[in-house]
């Protein structure tokens, strides 16, 4: 919800409507990233990590939608991003001053190789080598998304301690938790070697799937590094790790940890990916259940900010079929903002694209604008979501898909996580 007419949802926006996820029987609301950042990827490029974006609010805004959740019962949790910062970030600037520069090593950089390219084949997810060449230092960064989201080493203890303390910055303000971005990117290959092609691989699928991220994801190290986040949550009575891992189910489950000390929920996107079907997915809820270490709660998603929306992949009739699976199957749900009321992926036209995937891997429908559309809250100009032109379009259904025209409905009490 938009508070100061800009266009732009706003924390002050969400305070407004946290009578609506009361009544939902909403137990947490996940925030995507609130922190100050050049916006190249939505915020998920942090310049920041302690303060708030103005576009946002201010740090009191936050600390007042915190009050008022936690007076209703609710939980909220933040986006944490480890992976990358932004390339606007001190850190970064400093590290790009040259070769020297104490905190060089806070990122990864490497030699070209012999003939003076990329180091090594890895890719980035938005398209293109993984690998920016810093023209000054004659050396490559690597960047597992944007060029203007340099990965951090997280080989380096000072980069662990600082991030440790970002965690613990939020933690003292009574944050109840974090939803960890891309958890399996955070340790790289210390050797660096070329990743294998996917035998997988095919026409129209994303040219990052050409190569298997054997070495650029996953690693073995990266569980000691998830180990020390949950250390310094338990520190904290009643707080919780979520970790954002697109992985096979039989990887996926290793981010419990051998003994519980992991993640609390290693995000389960089954219902996300797989394909419509009863027989798929039975077989898949038994395989997942049966992987599942002794000390682990199960958890599941029906939708997010990457993916199409439920609505739209199985349509309206099943979408409601699919909430009551994930509203009873064992485990914790989670819900993306408007697919309760039924909301669908909207058209997005060239001039209207936003998202930097879409701009950089053109011409195969991976933009994540369409899913990414205002809440549509009732059927008045743009779907009461703002007094201005929203920073996307609203979906063409606002004025019969939207809250007021639901709201007569007997509410379905569930213990649930909701994403806005």
């Amino acid at each position: 919800m938009d508070s100061n007419g800009d266009g732009v949802g706003d924390l002050a926006g969400i305070s407004g409507k946290l009578d609506y996820l009361q009544w939902l029987g909403v137990d947490a609301l996940w925030i995507s990233p609130i922190f100050p950042s050049p916006m190249a990827d939505f915020g998920y490029d942090i310049s920041d990590y302690i303060d708030i974006d103005p576009l946002f609010g201010t740090l009191a805004e936050f600390d007042a939608l915190l009050a008022e959740a936690h007076r209703r019962g609710l939980k909220v949790l933040l986006d944490y991003v480890p992976n990358h910062t932004s390339d606007r970030h001190p850190w970064f600037i400093e590290a790009r001053a040259g070769r020297l520069s104490p905190k060089r090593d806070w990122y990864i950089w490497r030699d070209p190789a012999p003939d003076g390219g990329p180091p090594n084949n890895w890719r980035s997810n938005f398209g293109g080598s993984a690998w920016q060449w810093d023209e000054d230092s004659g050396q490559y960064y690597y960047h597992a998304f944007l060029k203007e989201q340099p990965d951090l080493n997280w080989r380096n203890p000072q980069v662990r301690a600082a991030m440790l303390e970002v965690l613990r910055f939020w933690l003292e303000r009574g944050v109840d938790g974090f939803r960890v971005d891309v958890m399996h990117h955070i340790i790289k290959d210390s050797e660096f070697r070329d990743n294998p092609p996917n035998p997988d691989y095919r026409p129209g699928m994303s040219p990052y799937r050409e190569l298997l991220a054997t070495y650029s994801t996953d690693r073995p190290e990266v569980h000691e590094i998830v180990e020390q986040m949950r250390r310094v949550v338990e520190d904290y009575d009643d707080r919780m790790l979520v970790g954002e891992i697109y992985l096979p189910v039989e990887r996926l489950v290793t981010y419990y940890g051998a003994s519980g000390n992991g993640a609390h929920l290693p995000f389960n996107f089954q219902l996300i990916s797989l394909p419509w079907d009863a027989r798929a997915i039975s077989a898949a809820m038994e395989r997942y259940y049966a992987l599942l270490p002794g000390n682990a709660w199960p958890n599941w998603v029906l939708g997010n900010h990457d993916k199409p929306r439920i609505a739209s992949r199985i349509g309206a009739a099943q979408a409601r079929v699919a909430a009551m699976l994930l509203l009873t199957l064992r485990g914790t749900p989670t819900l993306y903002y408007g697919d309760e009321i039924g909301m669908e992926d909207v058209p997005i036209s060239a001039t209207q694209v936003r998202d930097p995937y879409e701009k950089n891997v053109p011409g195969l429908g991976l933009g994540r604008d369409p899913e990414r559309t205002p809440m549509q809250w009732d059927a008045s100009p743009h779907a009461g979501f703002s007094r201005a032109d929203p920073w996307l379009p609203v979906g063409t259904s606002y004025r019969s898909v939207n809250v007021a025209a639901q709201n007569g409905t007997i509410p379905a009490r569930c213990c649930a996580c909701i994403e806005t």
